[in-house]
């Protein structure tokens, strides 16, 4: 039979944000039957107003959230109030969110209407042209100054929180965490820009005081920079490096930028004068 010939694979695909296999481990030069409990990819279809935009693997968990927070980083809609309602279809081949949004923001997507390829780890896909891939942020109107002790107690805070990856070790965390170094919300997913987009739309729900700042369990990207800032929060803080293009937008736009961010060290890439270090 030839490849033409073949027909289409059949997967199950679950709405779940985890599931259990039966695996065989190799250990101390023994074979041993046991169950393991991996994180689930699924798609999720962003429709707004009938019409589908983009299609994106995802966990299934803060659906609302993603939807939410999808539609003000990508500027779909510009205020949670233009976002008039949200369903939730579950299909055999993946999820729908269905997205009503104010006619007049209808009116400017489909002007720069555009097909997202559904990758985890993708920033920029499907982009019709340059100038709908490169938003960039507006100046942050809020400089908050944040401890270097603030920075270590939310890393610490981050991983008691992170459930899903507790359990599967395959997901990224996005957290926002307050001036002293409380983490307040823990969003997670698969894809690093899915949970930081989920953590978005739950902040949004809550009108959050805009003085505390983010925590990536990722590197950070260019894109992961443009979220943070539209989201008007000043300060992003990584666990891996940024990227060339991240470190100029963070400068340009304002937001103070931290990489390789441990318990007892951090680098700064940007705006260091907004970090208080211990002498």
């Amino acid at each position: 039979m030839s490849l033409i010939d073949a027909k289409p694979l059949q997967v199950v695909v679950l709405d779940a944000p985890l599931s259990t296999f039966d695996v065989t481990q190799w250990q101390d030069k023994k074979i041993v039957n046991a169950h393991d409990c991996l994180a689930e990819e699924t798609p999720i279809a962003l429709i707004y107003n009938g019409v589908s935009h983009a299609v994106m693997l995802a966990t299934a968990q803060d659906l609302e959230d993603f939807a939410l927070g999808f539609s003000l980083s990508e500027g779909i809609v510009k205020s949670t109030s233009e976002l008039y309602g949200i369903e939730v279809k579950t299909q055999p081949n993946g999820i729908e969110l269905h997205c009503e949004i104010a006619s007049e923001r209808f009116a400017k997507l489909k002007e720069r209407r555009r097909t997202l390829a559904g990758k985890t780890g993708c920033g920029l896909c499907g982009a019709e042209n340059l100038a709908q891939a490169m938003r960039y942020p507006a100046p942050l109107k809020t400089q908050v100054k944040f401890k270097v002790t603030s920075i270590s107690k939310g890393l610490q805070g981050v991983q008691a929180q992170q459930a899903l990856q507790q359990k599967t070790g395959a997901t990224h965390a996005s957290a926002y965490v307050l001036a002293n170094g409380e983490v307040a919300l823990v969003r997670e997913d698969v894809g690093r820009h899915n949970a930081l987009d989920k953590l978005i739309g739950a902040l949004a729900k809550t009108n959050f005081a805009q003085d505390g700042f983010i925590i990536t369990t990722s590197r950070a990207s260019f894109e992961m920079v443009q979220k943070t800032a539209s989201a008007g929060v000043s300060m992003l803080v990584g666990v891996s490096a940024p990227t060339g293009l991240a470190v100029r937008v963070a400068e340009a736009c304002g937001l103070t930028l931290v990489g390789f961010a441990r318990e007892k060290r951090c680098v700064i890439y940007s705006h260091a004068e907004h970090v208080l270090t211990e002498k």
